[in-house]
């Protein structure tokens, strides 16, 4: 039996339920999006940190949320702490972060996908791709026994009302009439692959091993073998998972207090921050390791998979290491912070961040005892890691759709990438194109002088992760321009445009502009010779509260904070700026330079072996784009482009094998 869909999205993770968001909200409700997952009850988890946000990845929520997606909304519903990292440096690199109750977020993930109509949540394991004569996706299959069946919408709004309970809601025997009679093939022009880190995953913990890429769940084996089977280069990345704690178990009173913001600061731009947080903030406590921790780790370092090479993976995350890791690559160092944080408002489980593990459960329940306030403390999971299969994102262009077949696309670890946010980046892009293609309008992508995601999968696309990919400021050139404040003000309009923003977030995005333009003109008023609030603004000794003060005492007005600020930095930073903005001008003559599909690297004068190899392999669009492909140097790019000019030779009919797209070039900002 064959199901026909829209658009069809693998994964239910954060990647895919962004996907299935952005696609539903570009094709409206005569769309038909189906969400597959192996458990319907598990959409939305938050498998590792239950945490939103932080350095680089809070600028990536407030850009998902200022394009109409879901993770800022949940976040704020779900957050139990709120806190802006780097509050005391420049605006340019502070980032929002919340910790969230981990139950809280997955139900209100599911409550949005209920609200959604035109989405439909399937169970079910996916076994192949299905191409159609040409080589374009034309669905997936679901192999015999693969149980497929359609979750009862009412279930996923039930979720919200029974978090407390922490248990799945999805029934083990769906009602018959959710079944489809005989699940194999469901149809589309557009499939999005999600799977996280569910390809051929292998969990260790010591010498332990079991299938899956999170606790308590499966593997997707057959994908990997598919992907290959079609030509993918495939790669294989490994990350780990701290042990969870008691808290009633440990002595939570003895240690450092870490708070939230005492004014906290929302995700979402549809967020009341009259009313927020409606959940109470709860604090984190500070441990840490010692050197007989340490010691112990080094004496068990064979043991413990992630370092003794038992994991056939290339790299883990260099920028969240293993506590192994961290021990070898750090020796002088005694101690390492081990920050215990509240995972639930229902439940006593604490996730231990900074201690990610692959150790035997032995070693583990030592070094967590040696901690300070952990004496007693019980272990209600033992930490792990897991290795897992990735496609080598240069096989992708920054629509996110693969080069290899028309019509798939991509999103989130499967293209090596570590975190939440960046995999709801990816999902957003990869969503919102699948859906345009359906549509016949053309693809769309983000540039990096324009968001945060535009960034990121300008890096994907042209450079090849050899470690899991995570976001930050310092990644972004143009960090002054793309801060978190003013994301609303970089891309809503252009999410209007595109059907990604409904009427509420526009309207509410048109009101704050209004009174954004009202705040400017009245700080350029000169009163009575007196200096004019811009010129206040401009001056480092003025604080944001004087600031506020003033404007009270001018005009008899107290604007909203989060707009004065905002103004404040504009004033405040308005020469770096204004530089930053002509800086971005003279790049677009270099991304506007497009380079002709049928250019033959050989036949460049002069051009460096290595720089061919990068042509061929990545395809770049645009001299900009080459510029940032690795393996392409500054002189390699003069002669690139006296060849475009000159008009050098095509490329011979079969030089080119497999690459049948190249990457897109960055949109106009």
């Amino acid at each position: 039996m064959s199901t026909r869909y829209d658009v069809i999205v693998v994964g239910g993770g954060h990647a895919g339920t962004e996907a299935a968001w952005a696609a539903a909200s570009i094709l409206g409700r005569d769309g038909r999006v189906a969400l597959v997952t192996m458990d319907p009850s598990r959409v939305g988890t938050m498998s590792c940190n239950p945490a939103i946000g932080g350095l680089g990845k809070g600028q990536i929520v407030r850009e998902i949320d200022a394009l109409g997606g879901m993770m800022g909304l949940a976040a704020d519903a779900s957050g139990i702490l709120f806190k802006v990292l780097n509050s005391s440096r420049g605006a340019a690199v502070r980032g929002p972060r919340c910790q969230s109750d981990k139950y809280a977020y997955r139900a209100e993930v599911q409550r949005l996908l209920s609200r959604q109509h035109s989405i439909s949540v399937v169970a079910g394991r996916i076994d192949r791709l299905l191409l159609d004569r040409t080589g374009a996706i034309e669905g997936v299959l679901v192999p015999p026994g693969g149980g497929l069946v359609e979750a009862d919408r009412s279930v996923l709004e039930l979720n919200r009302r029974r978090t407390a309970r922490a248990q799945p809601v999805f029934p083990a025997e769906p009602p018959e009439a959710n079944r489809f009679v005989e699940p194999t093939r469901l149809l589309a022009r557009s499939v999005v692959l999600t799977t996280g880190t569910f390809m051929r995953a292998i969990m260790h913990t010591g010498p332990s091993t079991t299938e899956g890429g999170r606790a308590g769940e499966g593997s997707a084996v057959g994908i990997s073998g598919m992907l290959r089977e079609l030509g993918f280069e495939l790669g294989r990345l490994k990350t780990g998972t701290p042990p969870r704690l008691l808290r009633g178990s440990i002595d939570w009173d003895d240690l450092e207090p870490q708070l939230g913001d005492s004014r906290p600061t929302p995700f979402s731009d549809l967020t009341d921050p009259g009313s927020f947080p409606e959940l109470r903030q709860v604090d984190c406590r500070l441990s840490r390791t010692d050197p007989s921790s340490h010691e112990l780790i080094r004496a068990n370092l064979h043991r413990a998979p992630m370092h003794s090479g038992a994991i056939d993976a290339e790299s883990g995350p260099r920028y969240c290491p293993s506590i192994e890791d961290k021990v070898v690559r750090f020796p002088d160092r005694d101690s390492h912070h081990v920050f215990l944080e509240p995972e639930s408002l229902f439940c006593d489980e604490v996730y231990c961040n900074g201690i990610s593990t692959s150790l035997p459960a032995d070693v583990q329940e030592q070094v967590v005892r040696s901690m300070p306030g952990c004496s007693a403390a019980k272990i209600l999971r033992w930490g792990y890691a897991v290795e897992y299969d990735m496609v080598r994102p240069h096989q992708l262009d920054a629509t996110g759709m693969t080069r290899l077949v028309p019509g798939l696309f991509l999103a989130g670890q499967i293209n090596g990438t570590s975190g939440y946010e960046e995999a709801g980046g990816q999902g957003l892009v990869a969503g919102m194109n699948a859906a345009r293609l359906v549509l016949e309008l053309p693809m769309e992508t983000l540039s990096r002088d324009q968001a945060y995601i535009g960034v990121m999968m300008d890096d994907l696309v042209t450079r090849t992760p050899r470690e899991p990919y995570r976001m930050f400021t310092s990644r972004a050139e143009h960090r002054l321009l793309l801060r978190s404040d003013n994301a609303d003000q970089r891309l809503t309009e252009w999410g209007w445009e595109r059907g990604l923003v409904d009427e509420d977030r526009w309207s509410a995005w048109r009101s704050r502009a209004t009174e954004l333009e009202r705040i400017r003109g009245l700080c350029e008023q000169r009163v009575a010779g007196a200096p004019t609030v811009a010129e206040l603004m401009k001056r480092q000794d003025q604080t944001p509260e004087a600031i506020s003060r003033a404007c009270s005492a001018r005009w008899g007005v107290d604007f909203p904070s989060s707009l004065l600020d905002r103004v404040v930095t504009e004033y405040r930073y308005e020469g770096y700026i204004r530089r930053q903005a002509s800086e971005v001008k003279r790049q677009r003559r270099n991304e506007s330079m497009r380079i002709p599909r049928e250019l033959d690297p050989q036949s460049i004068h002069g051009l460096r072996n290595e720089a061919r190899d990068a042509l061929r392999r990545y395809r770049p669009a645009t001299l900009g784009q080459a510029g940032r492909v690795e393996g392409i140097t500054p002189a390699d790019l003069t002669l690139i482009s006296l060849a475009i000019r000159s008009g050098a030779r095509a490329t011979p009919p079969d030089a080119m094998v497999g690459d049948s797209e190249s990457i897109s070039p960055p949109a106009p900002g």
